[in-house]
């Protein structure tokens, strides 16, 4: 599915909207996914979280494994694997992102 195929679906439902995660790598089953965190500078550890899918491919490269979950997830997410903050939205510089090993599709499953 394309990203704006995703987005078009995504808003025409009547449920909460998703949050876009970035993931180490493509997974076939969402049960297989990895959430990908970031360690800050003043060692807290942070989930970095998108509004739109269109937003985890600007800032984070096309190439970016992503999971979509929607926003009521993420505190199960906490409870599994503990983080400190949520940062929305945050450009990941060139040199940090994600180059996933093969060429499957965009995106993790929703």
């Amino acid at each position: 599915m394309t990203a704006e195929a995703h987005e078009h679906t995504a808003s025409n439902r009547s449920e909460e909207p998703f949050v876009y995660l970035p993931c180490a790598t493509h997974v076939d089953d969402v049960a297989d996914a990895i959430v990908e965190f970031r360690r800050l500078t003043d060692d807290r550890l942070a989930l970095m979280a998108y509004t739109s899918l269109r937003q985890l491919t600007s800032c984070c490269g096309e190439q970016q494994p992503w999971l979509a979950l929607p926003p009521s997830a993420l505190e199960y997410l906490r409870q599994v694997q503990p983080f400190d903050l949520v940062l929305f939205d945050v450009v990941i510089p060139q040199e940090h992102r994600t180059i996933p090993p093969s060429s499957r599709p965009k995106h993790s499953g929703t």
